[in-house]
This record gives C-alpha cells, sequence and structure tokens, in this order.
C-alpha cells in the first residue's frame, strides 16, 4: 500500500498500532503527541518525523490514526484555534478515529472534515495493549463504506476481526455498549469474590467453579486471578471505565431508558477514582468489595 500513514496520540494503544504497523512495512511517516519526548522517542524508533504540529502531520501523511482521550480533545485536534489537523493540506486525507468519546461526536467530525474534503471514520477498539502491538485488534468501523474500502488493508493489518458496523456514529454506540456490559461484569465479578472471601471460602476454588458455570465470563479471565492477588497493572484504566459507562448512561437517556447496573456500576467507578485510584486497572474495583480492603490501602 503506498498510502503514508500518521499517529496523534501515543498513548499506550496509538504507539502500539503505530509500530504494528511499521514492522508490517507499512509507511508510519508522521507521529505527534502532547508530550514532546514521547513524540520524538516514538520517531527515533520506527523512523518517522517527530511532528511538532498537528497541521504538520496531516501534511506528511495520508491517512491519519487519532488516539486521543474525550469529546473535547477529539473535537479539538480538527478545531482548535491556531493548530489542528485541517489547517494545512488536509483536502483527500482520511482520519481514523479510534478513541472512545461520544457518537455524536463522531458525526460532528465527520461534518468538519467533509468541509475541507477529507473524509473521517470512527475506528473503535475493543482491545487492548498486547493486541495493538500485534495486530489482533477487534475494530468496530463508522462512517462512509467507500472510505472504509480505501482504508481496510491498514484496519486489516492491524486486526484480527474488522465489522463494519454503518454509519458515523454506530461503531461508536457499539463500543460504548461493549465497554459497558465489560465493565457490569467486571463490577459483578468483584463483588461475588468480594463475598466469597467474606465468608471464608477459598477464591482460587470459587474461581474454577464460576469458569465452569454460568457465573463464566471473559473478564473472569482477564481480572479475576489480578482481583484476588490485588495485581491491578493498567490495561484499562478505572477512569476510561467510569467515562465509558458514562457514554452508555447517556445514550439511554436519549432514547428514555433506565439501565441500574450501568448507573450502578459508573458509581462505583466514580468512587475509585475520587480515591485516587483512576489510573488503576478496571480490575480495581475490587478494591471496593473486599471488607479488609475497602480502599482503604489501594496499592501503587
Amino acid at each position: 500500500m503506498s498510502d503514508t500513514i500518521g499517529f496523534v496520540g501515543l498513548g499506550r494503544m496509538g504507539a502500539n498500532m503505530a509500530r504494528c504497523l511499521h514492522d508490517k512495512k507499512f509507511k508510519v511517516t508522521a507521529v505527534y503527541d502532547v508530550r514532546p519526548e514521547v513524540t520524538a522517542d516514538l520517531a527515533r524508533e520506527i523512523g518517522a518525523t517527530a511532528c511538532s504540529t498537528l497541521a504538520q502531520v496531516t501534511e506528511l501523511a495520508d491517512i491519519i490514526f487519532t488516539v486521543v482521550t474525550d469529546d473535547k480533545a477529539q473535537l479539538g485536534i480538527f478545531e482548535a484555534p491556531g493548530d489542528n489537523l485541517l489547517r494545512s493540506k488536509a483536502e483527500g486525507k482520511v482520519f481514523v478515529n479510534c478513541a472512545t468519546v461520544s457518537p455524536k461526536v463522531h458525526v460532528q467530525v465527520e461534518e468538519i472534515v467533509g468541509k475541507v474534503g477529507a473524509s473521517s471514520l470512527e475506528g473503535c477498539m475493543a482491545s487492548s495493549i498486547p493486541q495493538a502491538r500485534e495486530g489482533k485488534l477487534y475494530l468496530m468501523v463508522g462512517g462512509k463504506e467507500a472510505v472504509f474500502q480505501k482504508v481496510k488493508p491498514v484496519l486489516d493489518a492491524l486486526s484480527t476481526a474488522l465489522t463494519y458496523a454503518g454509519t458515523a456514529g454506530k461503531a461508536a454506540q457499539v463500543k460504548a455498549l461493549v465497554n459497558m456490559v465489560m465493565n457490569i461484569n467486571t463490577l459483578g465479578l468483584a463483588e461475588g469474590l468480594g463475598l466469597a472471601h467474606a465468608l471464608g471460602l477459598d477464591l482460587d476454588m470459587i474461581r474454577n467453579v464460576f469458569s465452569q458455570t454460568g457465573a463464566a465470563s471473559r473478564v473472569l479471565q482477564t481480572d479475576g486471578e489480578d482481583m484476588q492477588n490485588r495485581e491491578h497493572s493498567c490495561f484499562f484504566s478505572a477512569e476510561h471505565a467510569a467515562k465509558d459507562s458514562g457514554i452508555a448512561l447517556a445514550m439511554a437517556r436519549e432514547v428514555g431508558l433506565q439501565i441500574a447496573l450501568a448507573d450502578t456500576t459508573k458509581c462505583q467507578y466514580d468512587r475509585l477514582v475520587k480515591l485516587g485510584a483512576g489510573e488503576l486497572d478496571k480490575s480495581a474495583i475490587s478494591e471496593l468489595t473486599f471488607l479488609d480492603r475497602r480502599a482503604r490501602e489501594i496499592p501503587e
């Protein structure tokens, strides 16, 4: 593929996606992060240009992946005064926006970039850091189907499962539902293990029983042992769990639906964030459900 590729946002996911494409011989020509030292380090590692402005990324790349933090940041990289991705040579470029943000923001971005002759897709990810590095992401894509087909070879290289969900905003809706259910399952597992511990039951035995019964879940596989051992190294942060639960709740309010479990889950993750544990993995919700923890001694 002759198209050049840029990345904006070089955190755990963005940087590893860039490394993955570089390893697969795609032309990753431009990288940018608000932390100049992070930009310089990755640029040196993969032989890309360390861009000092967003506009420079657009100048140097045909397809630009963005992995930012929230709604405000997503809109800001396209609309901020002074420097943004659309200030220079944006016509014909494709922006693939991978952050978990409100569906309406993806619709807005498509409208904004369309005014300068560019295109956008949402590339929502239901995976974590190892999958980003290995090209094994689960990607849900929304936007114009012709644009999706144009960049599909790059998306295929990043993923082992690729779903086209529909027009702008639809993939973001699907991603919000995925994370809503995942977060609910995480809290449910934390409460189950917390209660088992309070009853004096062996947690290895409990996890084994859970795995062979109706209590089985993907979260049990990824987080169960970590909850038991208080190992909360971050793959998906508690802060992001709170944010994403909020996106799902906002969607529900828009259609007049009450979703009590999602509401409770968000409240618990909000508590964890207020306790200063937002940067820990989502498994740290168990610090609120074990009687001998109750978030009094959240490990670093």
